[in-house]
């Protein structure tokens, strides 16, 4: 019995190992990324990681193939999903993980996520007090795609790529807090860098769409971006 018992242990541990291997590619973290924000067709995850079609449906089936995305057909499509909640609990964890034990990436965080000025991020909870009080203007900077998909209720949707020409829709009177996919996404960052050197008081949000809404805020859903009320 027990050398059957361990026997059944290997086994157990070599099906695990399946994960640790699905997830040993870069690109394969940056698509679970991606899947988190909704589910996405092949061409649009080719097209927000850099890859091409062909590299993206391969590393897609490696992650099928472990248990870590599902899919449908959607007429000539097929689109793709995280198959858990928990898997985006488990990238995070990981990214964690390596935040504590790497110095690589510690220092890659320090230079680039925790600079120790106004735009030190603002948590959940301070931004869903702000939100109460009508003190800010939330915005996601992500693709439209994903917002669509979910978003903070109230958000207004300016993807970063559009945001230099779209200044203007943007209130002057109230402070800006800008989100995106998560704590190691440069899209906010980059459109708070962009609207402080414009002359708007703005920070951005400590986390992404995922955490908001595995932490248990509520996310609203919309087929097309709501714009802001000019007061300029």
């Amino acid at each position: 019995m027990a050398a059957t018992l361990s026997t059944v242990k290997h086994e157990l541990f070599e099906q695990f190992a399946r994960i640790g291997q699905a997830v040993a590619s870069a690109a394969r973290l940056e698509l679970l990324d991606l899947l988190a924000q909704g589910e996405k067709a092949v061409e649009t995850l080719a097209r927000q990681s850099g890859l091409s079609v062909t590299n993206t449906s391969n590393h897609l089936k490696a992650l099928r193939l472990s248990g870590l995305v599902a899919a449908r057909k959607e007429g000539q499509y097929v689109r793709y999903r995280l198959s858990d909640p928990a898997v985006h609990e488990f990238v995070r964890s990981l990214q964690e993980i390596a935040r504590r034990q790497l110095a690589e990436v510690r220092q890659i965080v320090r230079d680039s996520f925790d600079r120790p000025d106004a735009l030190e991020p603002v948590g959940a909870s301070g931004l869903l007090e702000r939100m109460r009080s009508g003190e800010v203007l939330v915005l996601d900077v992500r693709p439209a795609d994903e917002y669509g998909a979910g978003h903070i209720p109230g958000a207004i949707s300016i993807p970063v790529s559009e945001l230099e020409r779209r200044l203007s829709e943007l209130p002057a009177s109230k402070e800006i807090v800008a989100y995106c996919r998560g704590p190691y996404c440069v899209m906010a960052i980059e459109a708070v860098d962009l609207l402080r050197s414009r002359g708007y008081r703005a920070r951005r949000l400590d986390e992404g769409l995922p955490d908001w809404r595995a932490a248990g805020h509520a996310v609203a859903v919309a087929d097309s971006p709501t714009r802001p009320e000019h007061d300029r």
